[in-house]
C-alpha cells in the first residue's frame, strides 16, 4: 500500500522521509489514511454537473449518491432566489447571530420552518452538523442523562460529549432495550430521548410510536434529528414526527439544509422557550458565523416549492419503490431501507470495493462504507434515490447494477 504525502508523492511505508520533524510521524504513519488512498472512493472532484449528472475526468456519471432528495437544486426559483439574495445582501453576514451576523432573511427562514414543522419557534446554523450538536449541548448539561439510539450520526454523538451528560446508548430503534434502561434509572431522572427520523446509512424510520410508549414524558425531552426525513417523509413531505402524527411529542427537531432543502446549513425547532434558552447556552450557536443570504434564500425557496409543487415529493417515491423492487429483484441485501437513503450490504471491504468499481465504470457514482464506518460484516454502497432521476438515468443505473452483481 502506499500513502499520500502532503507533497503529493506516493511513497511505500517503508520509505523514511528525510528532515521529517519526529512530530508528524503519527500523520504520515497513519494506517486509516493509507487505507483510504489504497482504495481512493472518496474526495473525487467533479468538473462538472447538470441536475443527476456529474462529469469526472472527461466521463460522464449518474450521480446516485446525493442527498438532493427532491432534485431541487436545479430549480429555477431556487437558483434565482439564491442570485437575488447576494444582489440585496451580499456574499455574507460577516459575523455570528448573537453578535453582528443577524439579518432580516434569517428570521425569514426560521419563521417559514417553524410554521412548516409546526413549532413555535426556530433557529439556522449556518451547518447541520453544528445545528445537530446544539440540539443536545444547546439543552443538556453534566447530571443529566441521555439515552441515545446507538446509530446515531456522528454530530449527535459529538453534541452529546459536548453536554457532559451522562449518556446510555440502546439497540437500534429497539423500544424494548431502551424501556429496560429506563426502569432501571429513579422515577425523578430527568432524561433526553435522541434518535434519528430516518437513519441514512440504513435507511430506517425511527420506530417513534413504539420508543415513545416507554418514556415518561413529564421527565424527559425529546430530541430528533429529521435530516434525511424532512421533506421525504410525511404528508408533503413535513417530517418523520408528522409521518406517526406525532409531532406533539417531539420536543426540539434538528435538521439539515443541504439535503431536501437543496442549499446547506441546519436548524433547530422548537418551542420559543427552548429555542432562546439554546440561543443564550449553545457554544455551536454562539461562536459560529450565521447561515450567508444565498444559502438561506435558496432553502426559502426550496421550502416554498415543496409546499406548491408536491409532484416533486410524489415522484420521490415513485422512483424511491421502482429502486428498490430493482434491488430486490437482484438479490441485493438494503438492509430493510424502507427510505430514498438505500444502502446495498456486500458484506466485505475487498468485495464492495470492486462492486463500487464496477458501477463507476459503468457510469454510476455511489459512495463505499466499510467498517468501523459502519459494523463488521455490513461493508456497504451507500446509494439514494432522488425525484430528479429520469428513466434514461434508471437505465444507466440498472444497466450498471447488473454487471456489477457479477463481481460477488
Amino acid at each position: 500500500m502506499e500513502f499520500l504525502l502532503e507533497a503529493g508523492f506516493f511513497l511505500p511505508k517503508n520509505v523514511q522521509i528525510p528532515h521529517m520533524r519526529p512530530v508528524l510521524k503519527r500523520f504520515a504513519d497513519d494506517d486509516a489514511t493509507r487505507l483510504r488512498h489504497f482504495y481512493n472512493p472518496y474526495f473525487r472532484s467533479f468538473e462538472r454537473q447538470n441536475k443527476t449528472r456529474v462529469w469526472m475526468d472527461g466521463k460522464e456519471y449518474v450521480m446516485l449518491s446525493s442527498n438532493d432528495y427532491l432534485g431541487l437544486c436545479w430549480h429555477p426559483k431556487v437558483m434565482e432566489a439564491g442570485a437575488q439574495a447576494i444582489k440585496k445582501w451580499g456574499s455574507s453576514p460577516t459575523g455570528s447571530r448573537m453578535a453582528n451576523g443577524s439579518r432580516g432573511y434569517h428570521r425569514e427562514l426560521e419563521e417559514a420552518l417553524a410554521d412548516f414543522l409546526k413549532k413555535e419557534s426556530c433557529h439556522v446554523f449556518a451547518a447541520g452538523y453544528l445545528a445537530c450538536m446544539a440540539s443536545i449541548s444547546g439543552f443538556a448539561q453534566k447530571g443529566d442523562l441521555i439515552l441515545a439510539d446507538r446509530n446515531l450520526h456522528s454530530s449527535l454523538i459529538s453534541g452529546i460529549n459536548l453536554s457532559g451528560a451522562e449518556v446510555v446508548r440502546f439497540g437500534h430503534n429497539s423500544a424494548e432495550d431502551l424501556a429496560s434502561i429506563i426502569d432501571a434509572e429513579p422515577e425523578t431522572r430527568e432524561m433526553f430521548l435522541v434518535v434519528e427520523g430516518v437513519y441514512s446509512m440504513e435507511g430506517h424510520v425511527a420506530q417513534l410510536p413504539d420508543l415513545l410508549k416507554v418514556v415518561n414524558h413529564d421527565r424527559t425531552i425529546t430530541i430528533l434529528d429529521d435530516a434525511h426525513g424532512l421533506g421525504v417523509m410525511g404528508p408533503n413531505g413535513r417530517g418523520t414526527p408528522h409521518h406517526f402524527k406525532l409531532e406533539d411529542k417531539i420536543d426540539i427537531i434538528t435538521g439539515s439544509l443541504s439535503k431536501s432543502m437543496a442549499s446547506v446549513g441546519g436548524f433547530v425547532a422548537g418551542s420559543a422557550t427552548l429555542i432562546e434558552y439554546m440561543r443564550t447556552h449553545a457554544k455551536p450557536l454562539i461562536f459560529s458565523a450565521a447561515i450567508p443570504p444565498a444559502q438561506a434564500a435558496c432553502s426559502l425557496a426550496a421550502l416554498q416549492v415543496l409546499q406548491k409543487e408536491p409532484e416533486h415529493h410524489q415522484r420521490l417515491w415513485t422512483n424511491t419503490k421502482r429502486y428498490h423492487e430493482f434491488l430486490k429483484g437482484l438479490n441485493l441485501d438494503i438492509w430493510g431501507s424502507e427510505t430514498p437513503a438505500t444502502p446495498i450490504v456486500i458484506g466485505n471491504r475487498e468485495k464492495a470495493f470492486m462492486f463500487w468499481k464496477k458501477l463507476l465504470e459503468n457510469g454510476v457514482f455511489t459512495v463505499m462504507s466499510v467498517s468501523p464506518a459502519v459494523p463488521i460484516g455490513k461493508d456497504l454502497i451507500r446509494s439514494a434515490v432522488s425525484a430528479g432521476h429520469t428513466d434514461a438515468d434508471f437505465e444507466i443505473i440498472e444497466k450498471a447494477f447488473k454487471e456489477a452483481v457479477k463481481v460477488l
